[in-house]
């Protein structure tokens, strides 16, 4: 495989999505890239990517991407997250995966979203907030189970997964 264009982020290489399309362009001309927006409701959308060689479905790639979760999600989540579900699909073929199958533009996005975090919760450990919702869900799951609720348990828990 060719040498795909990298960028270094925290001392690790690795390949904008651009690089990566443009490498499945040159060596799969006939080939088709398929996006397919799968879902897009309260500021959430979902994308799934196809890579389709010689008219069979060789690769996919999904992602995931929240409307204001960092600001190129302020105004273009949509976009991202199609960009990211391409990027994968690319990964998941095998092209521009020497150092990650993340792209460069997902690592630079989840970093930012850390910091934006770091930001908005600076002086809270968040280790002991994440055990103190824990805490209150297990003590919200045993009062259901105390009181017999075991359909209600189990409503809560299948929304939360929706």
């Amino acid at each position: 495989m060719a040498q795909l264009k990298t960028i270094k982020i925290h001392n690790k290489e690795y390949v904008e999505v651009n690089q990566r399309i443009k490498y499945f362009r040159e060596n799969y001309p006939e080939g088709s890239l398929i996006t397919e927006l799968v879902s897009n409701e309260n500021g959430m959308c979902v994308f799934k990517a196809t890579a389709i060689i010689e008219d069979k479905a060789r690769s996919t790639g999904w992602a995931y991407e929240k409307e204001g979760s960092s600001n190129i999600n302020k105004t273009s989540y949509i976009e991202n997250c199609e960009t990211s579900a391409l990027g994968r699909c690319l990964g998941n073929l095998g092209i521009g995966i020497d150092g990650s199958v993340a792209s460069a533009e997902e690592v630079q996005t989840a970093i930012l979203q850390q910091e934006e975090l770091e930001t908005k919760f600076n002086g809270i450990d968040l280790d002991s907030y994440n055990d103190m919702i824990q805490q209150a869900r297990d003590l919200k799951d045993k009062k259901l189970i105390d009181e017999g609720k075991i359909d209600e348990l189990l409503e809560e828990r299948t929304k939360s997964m929706r």
